[in-house]
């Protein structure tokens, strides 16, 4: 555990027990890529924190800028030994056990773990489902990454009990909203459509940069719009993104299977980028 002078603090079971992101789910968290040695789209990543927090009305150091946020996760990456990395910092609210916080103050978790190092649309089946059984909320709330993940996780759960890859989550108008773990576009006729974040997605980092690459492609037309579970079945292709992965093509929704052109494009223009801007 590391508070916000970045001393490592030994966290006993009551600290767990009196954690306020153990108890009730009140903590934000940004998953990000190390690639290189140098953290990739790191001003994106840093303001949606700093959003997030905000929204929560959490308690911003000062000195929590965006150069100490990078050097704390490439500090981690470093000691971990690795050049290449997966990151997650998570911020939680100091306080007791109750509802109401005795404070507003703010301690961080910084954990790196191994990762390709560049990004590889998987060919391998990929296939996936409407999760029905619990809906997202259309609200603020819903797009910001918090540690609150209980449909993600019980819709893990039915993805892997019926060999499905990933689900698909629906908000309470029974629209589609995202994957478990990252954002949808669904491609038709050269038009790419992804849900809006008013429909409860989350504002996924990869998300953004997907569309301005969609904007800067001659011949592509880009809608943000709320996608109904019946037009999936229409699509060319559909493809997934988040910041770990970044794109993975889906192979199979129910009867219909799916190209993987555009998205195979992408990830060329996405690493290009990338080797060009690190």
């Amino acid at each position: 555990m590391i508070n916000f002078n970045g001393e490592l603090v030994a966290q006993s079971n009551q600290n767990i027990e009196n954690n306020r992101g153990f108890l009730y789910a009140d903590a934000v968290f940004e998953t990000l890529k190390v690639f290189d040695g140098k953290l990739l789209f790191a001003e994106d990543h840093y303001f949606r924190l700093m959003a997030s927090m905000r929204i929560l009305r959490m308690e911003i150091p000062l000195d929590f800028t965006l150069e100490y946020f990078e050097e704390q996760v490439l500090k981690t990456a470093s000691a971990n030994q690795l050049n290449h990395a997966r990151v997650r910092l998570t911020v939680y609210r100091n306080g007791n056990g109750k509802y109401l916080p005795t404070n507003r103050s703010i301690g961080f978790v910084v954990v790196a773990e191994s990762t390709a190092a560049i990004y590889e649309n998987s060919t391998n089946k990929y296939e996936i489902e409407l999760f029905k059984d619990f809906h997202i909320a259309k609200h603020l709330l819903s797009t910001l990454k918090t540690t609150s993940c209980l449909v993600n996780i019980t819709a893990s759960v039915f993805a892997k009990e019926n060999d499905y890859e990933n689900c698909l989550l629906i908000n309470d108008d029974k629209n589609v909203i995202e994957a478990i773990n990252g954002n949808i576009f669904v491609v038709k006729d050269q038009v790419i459509a992804t849900p809006p974040l008013s429909d409860g997605c989350k504002n996924g980092i990869m998300r953004k940069k997907i569309i301005d690459l969609i904007n800067k492609t001659e011949g592509l037309t880009f809608e943000e719009r709320s996608i109904s579970p019946f037009e999936l079945q229409k699509a060319d292709e559909l493809f997934l993104s988040n910041i770990i992965t970044g794109i993975q093509s889906v192979s199979q929704y129910r009867k219909k299977t799916f190209g993987n052109t555009l998205a195979n494009s992408f990830i060329t223009k996405l690493n290009a980028h990338i080797r060009l801007n690190s």
